[in-house]
């Protein structure tokens, strides 16, 4: 199994910054893509942010040019830099990866299990 745990999440005000960070672990033989999701109470969980094993990123229109994210392969961890916060970004954010095992070389899909980001106005 992998796990995926996050952090860096926590109260910002509107302008400010945070950097999450996401580290998968177990017996995995490659990550192929990662990224991070957010959900809203009440709202359906959306595509932040996602990034390839080489380095190509992709960004909702919401976040481009205030997200960045980037990966590590070496330590197996994505990074999502977080600039110009808006209250609407409030959220719990949510890293995914899709590895490939040692018992699905196929690849699975994995959830870490969130960290919070507030936004104050």
């Amino acid at each position: 199994q992998v796990q995926l745990v996050e952090s860096g999440g926590g109260l910002v005000q509107a302008g400010g910054s945070l950097r999450l960070s996401c580290a998968a672990s177990g017996s995995i033989l490659s990550i192929n893509d990662m990224g991070w999701y957010r959900q809203a109470p009440g709202k359906q969980r959306e595509l932040v942010a996602a990034i390839t094993f080489g380095g190509s990123p992709n960004y909702a229109d919401s976040v481009k040019g205030r997200f960045t994210i980037s990966r590590d392969n070496a330590k197996n961890t994505v990074y999502l830099q977080m600039n110009s916060l808006k209250p609407e970004d409030t959220a719990v954010y949510y890293c995914y990866a899709w590895a490939s095992l040692e018992e699905d070389v196929t690849g699975v899909g994995y959830w870490g299990k969130g960290t919070l980001v507030t936004v104050s106005s």
